[in-house]
């Protein structure tokens, strides 16, 4: 989408997709071993997701990914987005293709997953992380703004969930922390930035943030991966970015929408701000592979040197048996975990 206007300033820009290995009420760092946890989340990369998680390293755990890179075993998960209704029930909203093109072109779209971006602006001087390394962005009880554009929306206006080229999260006249409040008749872009400094010791922390921070300079964007990392955290590592495209076109009548006129979208653990928006990451790549790429100058899209790749029929195939069982896709008279005190 705006590969070509990052292009000056990221060297080396992996941009794959990652279709759904599961949806499930499942949060291995937050809450672990707890069947189920508190709210809903979207879960893509390798097949080793489960509720206990905690330690050890993922890629010798899983057996396939539904990544694109196909030895990067992984997993990512962010909150799930619902409709409100104007009757107060709630649908869950699907992701929209536009969002996730395999080999990097515009003919195999898939529907339901992320879009992922590993970017350094510096090849030789950026590491990959270490086995069992794990991180939180976000806070899914935040309903003020944080004004750091760490995650970000953006309505679209047009057709077909695109057409804009601006990096994420960089226009304050495109993005904004919270939920937009008109129709987007395209549908809306969430994006989320992980930190990309870490102290180069700790795989994990207690609240699962203070083993890594953002650059002490720049703003926490594409466009700041040349900023300083604090002296608590000098070893910098790839800027991760989750894109996901919610496809919110069937909901574009605004006579089904709350009374007074606000904003019917909420996140799955409440939030009905868009402020809450949050994503965990488990470092799961085979070997020394991410490390090639990160070395490698010039590497756009979903193909880098040697990498390997598959298909999106064989990147489907690879799912986690669901933990918990409820109703996913159809109208809902609660959220699901409401019942529950959200963590």
């Amino acid at each position: 989408m705006y590969g070509e206007a990052l292009a000056a300033g990221a060297t080396t820009m992996l941009r794959f997709g990652c279709p759904q290995t599961v949806i499930d009420r499942l949060d291995p760092l937050v809450n672990p071993g707890q069947i189920p946890s508190g709210h809903v989340h979207q879960i893509v990369g390798g097949n080793g997701f489960n509720a206990t998680m905690t330690t050890g390293d993922v890629s010798t755990t899983a057996t396939c990914t539904t990544c694109e890179f196909s030895e990067d075993f992984s997993n990512y998960w962010t909150a799930n987005l619902y409709f409100k209704a104007r009757n107060g029930t709630y649908k869950r909203v699907q992701q929209g293709s536009a969002a996730l093109q395999f080999s990097d072109t515009f003919s195999n779209k898939i529907q339901g997953g992320t879009l992922v971006y590993y970017v350094s602006a510096d090849p030789g001087n950026v590491k990959q992380p270490k086995p069992g390394f794990r991180m939180l962005v976000g806070d899914p009880l935040r309903r003020t703004a944080k004004n750091k554009m760490q995650s970000c929306y953006r309505c679209y206006s047009g057709p077909n969930f695109g057409g804009d080229v601006s990096a994420p999260c960089s226009d304050a006249k495109l993005d904004t922390e919270a939920f937009p409040t008109g129709v987007c008749k395209g549908g809306i872009r969430s994006n989320i930035l992980f930190p990309t400094c870490w102290d180069g010791v700790n795989l994990d922390s207690p609240n699962h943030e203070d083993h890594v921070a953002y650059p002490t300079t720049g703003a926490a964007n594409f466009l700041s991966l040349g900023g300083a990392c604090p002296s608590t955290h000098p070893v910098r590592i790839p800027q991760i970015m989750l894109e996901v495209v919610w496809d919110t076109t069937p909901f574009n009548d605004k006579s089904i929408w709350p009374a007074d006129g606000s904003q019917p979208f909420v996140l799955s653990q409440g939030d009905t701000t868009g402020y809450g928006q949050h994503a965990d990451y488990v470092f799961g790549w085979k070997d020394q592979v991410l490390q090639k790429a990160l070395d490698t100058a010039g590497c756009m899209g979903a193909k880098c040197g040697t990498l390997a790749t598959q298909d999106i029929t064989t990147a489907k195939t690879c799912n986690v048996k669901k933990a918990v069982q409820e109703n996913q896709d159809g109208w809902l008279t609660t959220l699901p975990g409401s019942d529950m005190a959200q963590k």
